[in-house]
């Protein structure tokens, strides 16, 4: 499973995911949350949804020299925070931004696809799809 950006436009900037995020994993606040908003110029131009997309060979976990991040089923990763030293590479790696950052923990928070913030997106922006419906779609469309 994987969470899927379906309608970005659809976005009003409500955080409704990030604090459902931060809520799923015992944290507070949204500095906590491994999904964000940012805006992409307000409420004329709208807002940009900034979740890991499950990359098929992540660059964050080839990037990694602790070998901290491994390969999820399905796509993404999975932080095994014994091995994490703290060192950032995977952070500046992701060419989406989509791994944000605790500073109190010095960890990375990568989205675990579990869709609970999914459920909170009073707008449907997202949603836990399975791997292959993606793909499905776009040989549907050709």
């Amino acid at each position: 499973m994987r969470l899927a950006v379906i309608d970005s436009e659809k976005c009003v900037g409500c955080q409704c995911c990030m604090f459902a995020c931060t809520r799923m994993h015992k944290d507070s606040g949204l500095s906590k949350s491994c999904i964000g908003i940012k805006s992409a110029g307000g409420m004329q131009h709208g807002f940009l949804l900034v979740v890991c997309r499950a990359c098929d060979d992540p660059p964050c976990a080839r990037a990694c020299p602790e070998n901290a991040l491994i390969l999820r089923k399905g796509g993404g990763v999975l932080l095994k925070a014994d091995k994490c030293t703290g060192c950032e590479i995977c952070r500046k790696a992701c060419i989406l931004g989509a791994v944000f950052w605790d500073d109190a923990n010095l960890k990375p928070l990568i989205c675990r696809h579990c869709g609970y913030c999914a459920q909170y997106c009073p707008y449907q922006v997202i949603r836990l799809e399975k791997e292959g419906k993606k793909a499905e779609a776009a040989n549907a469309q050709a």
